[in-house]
């Protein structure tokens, strides 16, 4: 489907299985008042009220961060603590020691991000390209990456004694890029499933899961209705301290808030970041995946959220798809830092940016940072070429949006190429290999309307063309000006119109 369209899948979907008189009874707890504004937590007042930020429709390019204590064993993925207690159990005891010894706790003091500096990472985001950077304010893991008093497992009081996000924050905003967080939490409440004689034996002895000191950590040895109230009353209250310690540009929920009967909390979390974002004057969004903010169950009908797909060719659009959206797409093989993950080369990464440009959206780059707060030298080496390549293209990406078709070519012995428009320009991004001496573009024979210059990103003078039923030939420069992708900028024809909406929706 080009569109990617669908509701929420079936199965929980990572959400605390529970139900709508359990949330409510959650959401009658809740002390925080909705600040003054005129969001109520309603769908019908999030439909009225609501407009994607405008800074988020040009920008094209983002960085995302699988960021947390998962790097510290670096193994599998950064599901390492569902695996520890269940499949890698034998892995996890080999390397560190029984789980009721060592537990996922207990890399807490590990987590050191001893040599994290804020400004070395914000200036690397800047030099990539990127417009907006959405660190895991807190992954399934649930352990909270900033200076929390709504929970004592946090990275101020524990693992590095720093306010992570806080240093981000501040860091990434000096270099004039928006700010936003990614939170995860919801997951946690099932997240880890431990195997039955594990369990018995860390209850006997009221080890690690069964430890009551860690029971708000792990949320495995109560999951009572009553536990779950207090779990959602908890996640609310992370949520409002966010928002207002950092006043993020755009908050993102992973699959964990899709499910129905969570809609009473969600509309309470956006009544009162969008509330608060009025009084601040700034234009925010929340970013959610499928349907958890569309309570017709269809993702083109989103209420007051910018959907995000995940990965490309996942569950992304494969056509052009109006209005906004983004897609999550990681540098390499694994969402968080592994000792053993493959690191793509920024000639793919570049691919993939022009080809969800061509079809209207953002591209969400996920980085995988180290337990001591660097980045390898290969993902750092990606993000800098990509910077290098936007810096002599980025007219291409940057406040563009798509035109009446995506792309061309492809095929064996075709140039492939992606299609992005501004005003009356339209840029041709031929991506992969070089063409050679001359370029055919199909889609713009004579019905396209007129050509009268030609130009190459990068390259002095006017590129000599010509134009027939069949298409439009030109003729290239000897040596292609970049690496990857180089870029055609085409004036004469009359272009489309913009295409975002203020629902984010397609048109």
């Amino acid at each position: 489907n080009p569109m990617a369209d669908g509701g929420n899948a079936n199965g929980f979907d990572m959400a605390p299985e529970t139900t709508l008189a359990v949330v409510n009874a959650a959401v009658a707890m809740i002390p925080t008042t909705i600040p003054p504004g005129p969001f109520a937590p309603t769908w019908d007042s999030l439909k009225e009220n609501y407009q994607v930020p405008q800074w988020f429709v040009g920008a094209k390019f983002g960085l995302f961060m699988h960021w947390g204590l998962y790097s510290v064993p670096a193994h599998h993925n950064e599901w390492y603590e569902k695996h520890m207690y269940g499949a890698d159990r034998q892995w996890h005891a080999d390397h560190f020691g029984p789980q009721d010894k060592f537990g996922y706790k207990d890399f807490i003091p590990l987590f050191t991000q001893s040599n994290f500096n804020a400004d070395a990472w914000a200036e690397l985001f800047k030099k990539s390209g990127a417009k907006f950077v959405v660190p895991t304010a807190q992954h399934h893991e649930n352990f909270a990456m900033w200076d929390s008093a709504v929970t004592p497992f946090n990275a101020m009081q524990m693992g590095p004694h720093r306010d992570l996000i806080g240093e981000l924050c501040k860091a990434v905003r000096k270099q004039g890029l928006k700010f936003g967080v990614s939170n995860h939490g919801i997951e946690n409440f099932q997240f880890i499933n431990p195997p039955a004689d594990m369990a018995e034996k860390m209850k006997a002895a009221q080890a690690d899961l069964y430890d009551p000191k860690w029971a708000n950590f792990y949320n495995v040895a109560d999951r009572s209705d009553a536990a779950c109230e207090k779990f959602l009353v908890n996640w609310f209250a992370r949520n409002v301290e966010l928002i207002d310690k950092y006043q993020p540009d755009m908050l993102w929920f992973d699959n964990g808030v899709d499910q129905r009967y969570l809609d009473p909390l969600k509309l309470r979390v956006a009544a009162y970041y969008y509330n608060r974002a009025k009084g601040w004057g700034k234009e925010v969004s929340i970013s959610t995946k499928k349907a958890a903010y569309a309570p017709s169950n269809k993702n083109t009908e989103t209420i007051g959220s910018i959907i995000d797909f995940e990965k490309i060719g996942g569950r992304s659009p494969s056509g052009i798809r109006t209005g906004a959206w983004q897609v999550d797409e990681p540098i390499g093989s694994t969402w968080g830092y592994t000792s053993d993950m493959r690191v793509n080369g920024a000639g793919s990464i570049i691919s993939k940016l022009a080809d969800t440009a061509s079809k209207n959206g953002t591209l969400l780059l996920n980085l995988s940072p180290k337990a001591d707060g660097t980045f390898p030298p290969e993902q750092q080496n990606t993000l800098l070429e990509i910077g290098r390549w936007l810096n002599l293209n980025g007219e291409a990406i940057y406040d563009t949006h798509n035109w009446i078709k995506f792309g061309e070519g492809g095929g064996r012995g075709n140039a492939n190429i992606r299609f992005t428009v501004k005003g009356d320009v339209l840029y041709a991004i031929v991506v992969g290999n070089w063409p050679g001496a001359e370029l055919a573009i199909t889609s713009l024979g004579e019905s396209a309307g007129k050509v009268e210059t030609v130009t190459m990103l990068g390259c002095e003078g006017k590129l000599e063309f010509t134009q027939a039923a069949a298409g439009l030939k030109v003729k290239l420069p000897a040596a292609a000006p970049c690496k990857y992708a180089c870029v055609l900028k085409i004036t004469g024809l009359k272009m489309n119109p913009p295409t975002w909406t203020k629902s984010g929706n397609p048109q």
